[in-house]
């Protein structure tokens, strides 16, 4: 039998759990390709030994799948919006102790943003961000919470400079802000679900998701939320059927649970 690439999204998914099938398949097998050849490695089959016995390159494979472009207050006008609007109607509804989670965060930028956004409105011992990623190379890369000046381009000025202190040519963020996130692993496509959520950001990542996974995913978020609490996606997706789902939609990217 051929070891093609069938096969390997099968053993794939025996060695990490990670469902190939859910993620666009010409996009995803040329980032595989492409990775295979940068080590010379002749065929799926010989990879797949590789991953199985050689530790470094089966956690560069992870890092490698999991799409990790990400930066602070990213689309600066949407956070605009959650300060204005969001933010002060969900303290509103649910009182100051927010459950607010930050899924598929990457190394930390989104979730430590989050605190900063609230701190603009609550202490920040009241705050507390659940934050978790498929990957356990960026969120190792979180807690160390070292940023490019790329990165941290669009912090607003004063918060920038109360919670970020340079390092050679990188700014490194307080602890007092890395101290109200809990980081943990998460698969979206197959861990159950945290609930009775009051906010769930998710931005820019269920783009490279079949139509399939991202009817699953947006599903899971709705059942997650508490009711009137409200979903946070980036500003290159989209959720067709939102009202099927039982969401409201208040704005361009951000989603109400009816």
């Amino acid at each position: 039998m051929a070891y093609d690439y069938e096969y390997f999204k099968k053993a794939v998914f025996d060695l990490t759990k990670i469902n190939l099938n859910a993620y666009k398949e010409k996009q995803m097998k040329r980032r595989i390709d492409t990775l295979i050849g940068k080590h010379r490695i002749v065929g799926y089959e010989n990879y797949v030994q590789v991953l199985k016995t050689d530790k470094d390159r089966f956690e560069e494979f992870v890092n490698y799948l999991t799409i990790n472009v990400s930066e602070f207050y990213r689309n600066p006008s949407q956070w605009d919006v959650m300060d204005r609007d969001v933010i002060p109607e969900l303290i509103r509804k649910f009182g100051k102790n927010l459950k607010i989670w930050s899924a598929a965060c990457s190394t930390g930028d989104e979730p430590y943003s989050l605190v900063m956004a609230l701190s603009r409105h609550l202490p920040l011992n009241q705050i507390r961000i659940f934050a978790t990623d498929l990957d356990k190379q960026v969120i190792a890369k979180a807690k160390v919470g070292l940023y490019s000046e790329k990165s941290i381009a669009s912090v607003p000025a004063d918060l920038k400079k109360k919670y970020f202190t340079k390092v050679g040519l990188s700014w490194q963020i307080s602890d007092e802000i890395k101290s109200r996130v809990e980081f943990k692993e998460h698969n979206l496509l197959k861990d159950t679900y945290p609930t009775s959520y009051h906010m769930i950001v998710c931005r820019n990542v269920l783009i490279y998701f079949t139509e399939e996974a991202k009817d699953e995913v947006f599903v899971k978020f709705q059942q997650s939320l508490a009711r009137g609490g409200v979903l946070f996606i980036g500003s290159t997706e989209q959720i067709i059927n939102y009202k099927e789902i039982g969401l409201e939609r208040k704005n361009s990217f951000f989603y109400e649970k009816m």
